[in-house]
C-alpha cells in the first residue's frame, strides 16, 4: 500500500528540517560559532526552533502513517498533514522575533490541537469507533 499522504508530509518534513539548519547555519557562520550557541540569543532561538521541530514531527508523521496505513485517512488526512506543516513553519519563524510573537503561538496551538486530534482519531480506530 502506497501511503501517499505520509511520503508528501515526510518530505516536505525533510525540506522543512533543512530549511531550519541552513538558517542555523547563517547565525553561526555569520558569528563565528562553530559549537553550541556561543551565547547568541539569535543562534539559541534558531536552534530551538529545529529541536522543537523534530521533537513534534515524528509523533505526527507516525500518527498520520498509521491512520493511513488503517484506510480510515482520506483527503482530510492531508489537510490536517498540511495545517500541521504550516503551523511548524509559523512557529520557526515566530521564533526569530524576542518579544511574544503570534506566528509562534499559533503554531504551537495548531501543533498541540492537531496531535491531540490525530491521536484522538488513532484510538478511535483502534477501538473500531471510526
Amino acid at each position: 500500500m502506497l501511503l501517499q499522504t505520509t511520503l508528501c508530509l515526510a518530505a516536505a518534513a525533510a525540506v522543512i528540517n533543512l530549511w531550519l539548519g541552513i538558517r542555523i547555519s547563517r547565525v553561526r557562520m555569520s558569528a563565528k560559532i562553530l559549537h553550541g550557541d556561543g551565547g547568541n540569543e539569535a543562534l539559541m532561538r534558531r536552534m530551538r526552533a529545529q529541536a522543537n521541530f523534530i521533537e513534534n514531527v515524528p509523533l505526527a508523521l507516525i500518527l498520520i502513517g498509521a491512520i493511513e496505513l488503517s484506510t480510515k485517512g482520506g483527503k482530510w488526512l492531508a489537510v490536517v498533514g498540511g495545517l500541521f506543516m504550516l503551523a511548524r513553519l509559523a512557529h520557526a519563524l515566530g521564533m526569530d522575533s524576542t518579544r511574544p510573537n503570534p506566528l509562534r503561538a499559533g503554531g504551537t496551538l495548531v501543533t498541540m490541537l492537531t496531535l491531540l486530534g490525530l491521536a484522538v482519531v488513532a484510538i478511535l480506530i483502534a477501538l473500531g469507533k471510526f
